[in-house]
């Protein structure tokens, strides 16, 4: 027998003994209690903290008195509130918000690991906040005045009403919050299912927990306590039951941690410190139960990609989203703290939108806005191909979007974000073919007063990666990275060619040398061209693509830049060196403009942070 399950049998007689001890000494250890003389009386299922041993109450019911002698209720995620009054009849609780407004309480508040809900007559129905430009005045929706704040106004809309007139330029919804935290702001009702003593009070004893089998928390119905009575005794028998319950927790919880997974339980660690520091007015976050209700128990499967599978799903009739579950066992935590953190602090047309989260235990999703017609990946491979399926003039239209997209993380952010893995199959399309950012797992944050970033490792898709990310020889990774994988987007677009870092024969291996070569007619067109219009859209993007796949950050244009090449004319663009002639003997060089000298063999240099 190992020496842990001896201490375990040990600590677990102990307890034992104790509680048979303390079997005819209930009449003094749980008797009712309160914190001033007009505040609520409390007994089983709640306990007084510090005035009474564990059995008294049962697990969550935990009160405290505060310095001037008021009733505290701590809820989940460190949010305490004043009880004003406790109905045992009716297993009720009324609680006062300590910052006067229940609306910003009920929207930081999550309940899924506490024994209390919503009173019925507070979350019968929803209202949805909306964060207003305060030149926005709705005359139809409450204002919310506590959570508003100078220069935006909070409205609470009924969340059945129409949402479509909303004009979000303006506007941003904030969370969906019971309808009567509005129209009562303050004072909150919670109510309790389990445990019940109303059976036992009824026949004249009083409940705790069978301290035997507390693990299982069973109830035990006894003689109701005599108040006004004691002993120094039987305070002293109760003092010694508490401390051995104490020590045989902490044996226990100590016994678990060694036999836990480490690593494991620092990643939820890590996320859990992250989320508690996440502000309200973020993307909304769910319980597992609710993103399962809102995938219909994950029936319509969109795709698989490296850390989790995707499911189509509804928030309510009119809107559809796209339900990222993660797979604990091949992320560590890092790319959902990355993904909430960083998309939380975008708003663009460019970019996709995340509507919420999930971090309920090790169950990790993230709640897209659902875009109909996919990946730009799809498009560029069908069997029609880009050019056949939406056309040149659209095809431009999309490079313009994802650049714009682009330029935004760059310059539009309070902090700049390096996205670090442009590719097609992170730019999906919307109803219109309007193109959207995805997938920041592997993005990075970084201060406006510093040139470039520091990485311990790669970041990105081989093929897709600039040069200096894996060999700092050519420079500092910089946002000229981000430069570089769309510039390889661009001539996937044009070349209807996948770009593979990976590929043996050598048509695929210097695909952006063939896109060279065809750009000064020394190969095939490299897609289906019927008029000049066409042909000049073609050259724009294929110039403006081989512009940023320059070997060096200096090199290659920002993409402020970028923008105002592809919005301007292709004739006032000038066809950059081919930086593939020193790596491909059928590649030619313009020769008019020098180059820096490239080595084929050039080590990687780590880097630290």
């Amino acid at each position: 027998m190992s020496s842990s399950v001896q201490v375990f049998i040990y600590i677990s007689s102990l307890l034992i003994i104790v509680s048979v001890i303390l079997a005819d000494e209930l009449e003094n250890h749980c008797v009712e209690s309160r914190c001033n003389r007009s505040s609520p009386v409390i007994r089983f299922p709640f306990r007084l903290m510090g005035h009474q041993p564990n059995e008294c109450g049962y697990p969550g019911f935990d009160l405290t008195c505060t310095n001037d002698n008021k009733t505290l209720l701590e809820l989940p995620n460190s949010i305490k509130v004043f009880v004003k009054n406790i109905n045992y009849s009716l297993q009720t609780i009324d609680v006062i918000d300590p910052g006067s407004c229940i609306p910003k309480l009920v929207k930081s508040m999550n309940l899924a690991n506490s024994p209390f809900r919503l009173g019925q007559d507070f979350s019968s129905y929803y209202y949805s906040l909306f964060n207003c430009s305060s030149t926005v005045d709705f005359l139809y929706w409450n204002q919310v005045p506590c959570l508003s704040t100078p220069g935006f106004n909070v409205f609470a809309a009924y969340y059945q009403d129409d949402i479509l007139d909303i004009p979000l330029s303006y506007c941003t919804k904030m969370c969906d919050v019971p309808g009567g935290a509005i129209n009562s702001q303050t004072v909150l009702s919670f109510s309790w299912f389990q445990p019940s003593c109303e059976e036992c009070e009824k026949s004249g004893g009083a409940c705790r927990l069978d301290s035997q089998t507390t693990p299982n928390l069973k109830i035990e119905c006894l003689k109701k306590p005599k108040p006004n009575s004691g002993s120094s005794k039987k305070l002293v028998v109760a003092g010694a039951s508490l401390g051995a319950f104490m020590f045989a927790l902490a044996t226990i919880q100590f016994w678990r941690i060694v036999r836990l997974d480490k690593v494991e339980r620092e990643h939820q660690r890590k996320i859990e410190k992250f989320l508690d520091d996440y502000r309200a007015d973020k993307p909304s976050r769910y319980s597992y139960a609710d993103v399962k209700r809102i995938t219909c128990k994950f029936q319509d499967k969109l795709g698989q990609g490296a850390y989790g599978t995707v499911y189509k799903g509804k928030l309510s009739n009119e809107v559809s989203v796209a339900v990222k579950i993660l797979d604990s066992s091949e992320s560590d935590g890092d790319e959902f703290i990355n993904e909430v953190a960083t998309m939380g602090r975008i708003h663009h047309v460019n970019v996709v939108r995340l509507v919420g989260f999930c971090a309920d235990g090790f169950r990790r999703a993230l709640i897209y806005e659902f875009l109909p017609n996919g990946s730009l990946e799809k498009i560029i491979y069908s069997r029609n191909g880009l050019s056949l399926s939406l056309g040149w003039q659209k095809a431009h239209n999309i490079a313009l979007g994802i650049a714009r997209g682009i330029k935004y993380l760059h310059q539009g952010c309070d902090k700049p974000i390096l996205h670090f893995d442009i590719k097609p199959h992170n730019v999906l399309l919307d109803q219109d073919f309007n193109p959207k950012i995805s997938d920041f797992g592997q993005a990075k944050l970084c201060f406006r007063d510093k040139s470039h970033v520091s990485m311990t490792a790669a970041r990105g898709t081989m093929g897709y990666m600039a040069p200096e990310v894996f060999s700092r020889n050519f420079g500092n990774v910089s946002y000229k990275s981000d430069v570089y994988s769309f510039g390889m987007l661009l001539l996937e677009m044009v070349g209807g060619r996948k770009v593979d870092a990976a590929a043996k024969e050598i048509s695929e291996l210097h695909f952006p040398a063939w896109i060279y070569d065809s750009l000064e007619g020394k190969d095939d067109t490299p897609s289906q061209i019927h008029d000049d219009e066409q042909a000049k859209i073609v050259k724009k993007l294929t110039i403006v693509g081989l512009r940023c796949i320059q070997w060096y950050p200096v090199d290659r244009p920002s993409m402020n830049v970028v923008v105002q090449m592809l919005e301007g004319e292709e004739d006032n663009l000038t066809i950059p060196p081919n930086p593939f002639a020193s790596t491909c003997p059928s590649s030619s060089s313009t020769g008019s403009i020098p180059r820096r000298p490239f080595n084929q063999e050039l080590p990687a240099i780590p880097e630290s942070e």
